[in-house]
């Protein structure tokens, strides 16, 4: 197998939080019950459990064992570089995609992408638009920025679908990173069509430059969330170690 047996383990066991087959507050498993479950060493179970608290899964407690602690019920989370039908995929709640607008400008008519993607004024890119709906509102808008020259046949049908697949699978390209910054900003006239009336009329908007693995940049985001739907979850452990 191409991974460790106790990162095998906690990919089994990560996924089932994930989805939901270990709730919050639940408790793992005992560890001679992993040992058989697995039939691996207790050391191995051990790293694997050290992996899942580490990562935000659990908690060891003694006198109870390894409680889950994941909270299945954030929506978005910032810090994993993630396409949204990979969130989708363990989300209950359900959205669908509305491609709003697929059209290409000249890079100078959008300084801060120009600048953000290290592109020319002359150069072309994608102005893509979707709304993310559920129950029949719109909760999210996304505005994308691609390169046109990298991503020639990029079409209505992939936006609704999963750019990053397409990325990744047919363009054979490999997602690397991103920075991103979060800020909370009065709707204008333009958000207030594609949202509907909000109230309060504001949004959580956050906006990320994201590279391929050579550190190209090739994409920039302006991702809309209507404030009162919009809850920031991070998870941070305390390193007690030498400062």
């Amino acid at each position: 197998m191409s991974l460790n047996k106790y990162n095998q383990i906690y990919r089994e066991i990560s996924n089932d939080i994930q989805e939901g087959r270990y709730e919050k507050d639940d408790v793992l498993p005992s560890e001679h019950r992993l040992v058989e479950t697995f039939d691996v060493s207790r050391e191995t179970v051990r790293k694997a459990l050290n992996l899942l608290q580490e990562n935000g899964f659990i908690q060891k407690m003694k006198g109870k064992g390894s409680v889950v602690i994941y909270d299945s019920s954030m929506d978005f989370t910032v810090s994993h570089l993630t396409s949204f039908k990979e969130i989708q995929q363990l989300k209950t709640k359900k959205y669908t995609t509305t491609v709003a607008e697929l059209e290409q400008y000249p890079a100078e008519q959008f300084p801060r992408v120009m600048q953000a993607l290290d592109l020319s004024p002359e150069d072309r890119v994608w102005q893509l638009i979707r709304q993310r709906k559920h129950g029949g509102e719109t909760h999210i808008v996304d505005m994308d920025y691609f390169i046109v020259e990298m991503m020639p046949g990029l079409s209505a049908t992939v936006a609704e679908e999963s750019i990053y697949e397409y990325i990744e699978k047919r363009l054979g390209l490999t997602i690397a990173y991103s920075h991103k910054e979060i800020t909370f900003d009065t709707m204008t006239g333009e958000e207030t069509e594609l949202f509907g009336h909000s109230v309060p009329p504001y949004v959580a908007t956050v906006r990320s430059v994201v590279h391929l693995n050579d550190a190209r940049p090739f994409q920039y985001n302006i991702s809309k969330h209507l404030a009162s739907e919009f809850k920031f979850v991070e998870f941070s452990r305390r390193f007690h170690g030498e400062c």
